[in-house]
């Protein structure tokens, strides 16, 4: 039953949630790689601009798949502007967010609810909570799922992730 539930408020986020991705089609871009659809949702320019500085956008644009558990722009607003700026002139920091950020594979919010941890890119292991018809990955809430590209799969969170140290 708590499954179920879990499912059922995930389905409901995908479609009553605020769409960041362009509302022509919210959840497919079969034509586009994960680069290209977080550019045309218009949410992401930060975390696209931290992929750069990581040196990641290639990574992300033909690599994969993978599922980006990916901040909008209000997420990464939550960061004081000067630690902002520090990570991001640290490559070696900003690569292990980002990839903290990445898990290999498409996982989508019908697995996601029945996880209790997903591997990261990093090496990390990011604590998975599915309770009261709302998934926490880490400390932040899953807010749109399974936002679909060619080489993976989008889940838009409320907070930028900080792997433990």
């Amino acid at each position: 039953m708590f499954h179920f539930v879990a499912v059922s408020a995930l389905a409901a986020l995908a479609v009553l949630a605020p769409s960041p991705v362009p509302s022509s089609s919210p959840n497919t871009h079969p034509e586009k790689n994960l680069v290209e659809v977080a550019k045309d949702a218009g949410s992401f320019n930060t975390l696209l601009a931290a992929v750069k500085a990581a040196g990641l956008e290639e990574t992300l644009a033909s690599g994969g798949p993978f599922t980006v558990f990916a901040p909008t722009d209000e997420a990464f607003a939550r960061i004081p502007k000067a630690q902002l700026d520090a990570l991001l002139q640290d490559k070696e920091a900003l690569t292990a967010v980002l990839t903290y950020h990445l898990v290999s594979g498409r996982v989508y919010a019908k697995d996601v609810v029945n996880l209790a941890s997903a591997p990261t890119l990093n090496g990390k292991s990011l604590p998975v909570l599915a309770r009261d018809g709302k998934v926490q990955v880490g400390d932040a809430t899953v807010v749109a799922v399974d936002v679909e590209a060619t080489n993976g799969v989008i889940h838009v969170i409320d907070r930028v992730l900080l792997p433990s140290r």
